[in-house]
């Protein structure tokens, strides 16, 4: 099933350059604390993204990883930032670290258009870049350790593990090929100085994922080129082995490795120093705690339903972001990880917005990647809104600019095509292929669509009603993105069950609304996207799930099934 996506940018380095020299202006003149911290923090995932652009820019040219003096001044720049963001967090956020030079930003603003990748641990996963630096302490490697980051994340994530060490220099790679058969293709230049290395090597992502083969393919070329394999480290975001799709080889090694990691409860929920702790940093928004936080992640936020488990909704719990329950001064607030660096600050923004809208509480502010909002004191109600509120919204969300690359019209046709060819087979991809037609007909107009209409994501409270989790889906790890209206419309159609004349009088009165049409055959397009796109979504979590949640998401695929064979006008296989 085709689910998942990379978010990939063309960005101006120049442009790119002042996103990070705006931080850094304001760190130099912010007082000590957490919110300083933020700030360099945001500027060392920026510089990432640069350096992490301009390398895979100098790949596509040479087609090998190579040395070269922008890329040798992106590694200074990016040492000298994460001993920014280090000599903060060691000094529970009260030192300041001079500014780096700028004559490596200066060089690299003039580098010209690239192509940035979003770092998806930091923006999804609860990565902190500071669990890599006390990973790299605990390791016992010593400052001649050669440090190689796996780009994209892990060219920053290795200048952690160099700032920790007191290692003077880092290099990066980009594995190519199959996604589990990753090779590296080095210059000589370049192979040369990563072969010289007289101590240890630390191999540094995110990860691993299904194969294991990006981190194993260095180990490869490593191991190829004489390093024996007993000096390689890995330094993963998680301590679990190799998924389903791993060589032998390779979970052999996997299982037998020195791996190094520092969990988020280890680094942030449990920390050993109070001002690394997540309930001091909710502390300073709202008030001292009156009890211990709460862990909400992993479908648990459901114990507080009013309606037993067997009732409750569907849910992914690996896929879900951390999220816990405080109470201070009295009230419930909900803490929810919503990205670090600007990931977290474009969600701070939209969360305003929501709320000046109406549709959500106002945020009470953001704290090293977790927003801070009022609890509802509401009860999801599994049934449709009234339909003017639903208007409201999806005109609401119709206004505000697409802020991130979605899936093109010919991807998303592409995908229904692959899903339902996936789950039921030839016949069915060829009935949808004939449906679909041509995506170059439609002219869309992305916006920042809230791509999760389901039912349980409304709420009526005192307040009226409110829609969750509106911040995040428009820009997860999914392929979708922002889309046009339209695929909000068809997913209000499909999740909250509206009848044909319910759906056809929504969609006209959005259409005025908005002031352009919304052609029938249009939204019929996006609703079969959307249905294709749900099916291997939950179908993907029911293989991953145990029994108790199967229970849950097998009715909600029996739905989307339903409204496709109506769609499609035919009848599937049993």
């Amino acid at each position: 099933m085709l689910v998942y996506g990379d978010s990939e940018r063309s960005e101006d380095a120049g442009a790119l350059v002042a996103d990070i020299r705006a931080p850094l202006a304001a760190y130099a003149a912010m007082p000590a604390g957490l919110e300083r911290h933020q700030a360099v923090v945001a500027a060392f995932i920026r510089a990432s993204e640069l350096v992490q652009g301009m390398a895979d820019a100098e790949f596509a040219v040479l087609a090998a990883d190579e040395i070269s003096q922008s890329r040798q001044a992106g590694a200074a720049l990016l040492l000298d930032l994460a001993r920014m963001v280090l000599e903060s967090w060691d000094s529970g956020f009260t030192n300041m670290h001079s500014l780096p030079d700028g004559a490596a930003l200066d060089l690299l603003s003039r580098t010209g258009t690239i192509r940035t990748k979003q770092a998806e641990g930091y923006a999804f996963y609860a990565l902190y870049p500071e669990a890599y630096s006390a990973a790299a302490r605990q390791s016992g490697l010593r400052p001649d350790t050669t440090i190689i980051g796996i780009r994209s994340i892990g060219v920053g994530l290795a200048a952690m593990v160099a700032a920790a060490l007191g290692a003077r220099e880092i290099f990066s790679v980009r594995p190519t090929g199959h996604p589990f058969d990753r090779h590296l293709a080095i210059g000589p230049s370049l192979a040369k100085r990563l072969l010289a290395g007289r101590g240890d090597y630390a191999i540094v992502d995110e990860g691993p994922g299904l194969s294991g083969s990006s981190f194993n393919g260095v180990a490869d070329w490593l191991v190829d080129h004489g390093i024996a394999e007993r000096r390689i480290h890995f330094f993963p975001s998680h301590d679990g082995a190799l998924g389903s799709a791993a060589r032998d080889a390779h979970r052999q090694r996997w299982a037998r490795a020195r791996k190094h990691y520092v969990s988020f409860d280890q680094l942030v929920f449990n920390a050993p120093h109070p001002e690394h702790r997540l309930e001091n940093w909710l502390a300073t928004i709202v008030g001292p705690l009156q009890a211990p936080l709460r862990d909400l992640s992993g479908g648990a936020w459901r114990t507080l339903c009013a309606e037993p488990p067997e009732l409750w909704p569907p849910a992914d719990p690996a896929t879900e972001k951390r999220k816990f329950l405080a109470m201070a001064n009295g009230r419930r607030w909900l803490a929810k990880f919503v990205g670090v660096g600007s990931s977290g600050q474009a969600k701070l923004k939209l969360a305003a917005e929501l709320a000046q809208a109406g549709f959500a509480p106002a945020p009470a502010g953001l704290c090293h990647g977790f927003l801070v909002t009022p609890w509802l004191e509401a009860q999801p109600t599994m049934s449709a809104p009234p339909m003017d509120r639903v208007l409201d919204y999806l005109a609401f969300r119709a206004g505000l600019p697409a802020d991130s690359p979605g899936a093109s019209l010919p991807t998303l046709f592409a995908t229904a095509i692959h899903n339902f060819g996936e789950h039921w087979g030839k016949a069915a991809a060829d009935a949808v292929r004939t449906t679909l037609g041509d995506p170059d007909r439609f002219a869309p107009v992305p916006c920042c669509t809230d791509n999760r209409l389901h039912a349980w994501e409304w709420v009526h409270g005192l307040d009226g009603w409110s829609k969750l989790d509106g911040l995040d889906h428009h820009a997860g790890h999914d392929l979708v993105g922002c889309q046009d209206i339209a695929w909000d419309l068809a997913a209000a159609g499909v999740e909250l069950d509206l009848s044909a004349a319910q759906y056809e009088a929504l969609s006209d009165t959005l259409a005025a609304r908005i002031g352009r049409p919304l052609s029938t055959e249009f939204l019929a397009a996006n609703r079969l996207c959307y249905l294709a796109f749900q099916i291997g979504l939950w179908t993907m979590a029911l293989a991953r799930n145990g029994e108790d949640e199967q229970r849950r998401i097998k009715p909600l695929i029996a739905r989307y099934e339903a409204q496709a064979r109506r769609a499609l006008q035919w009848q599937t296989p049993d």
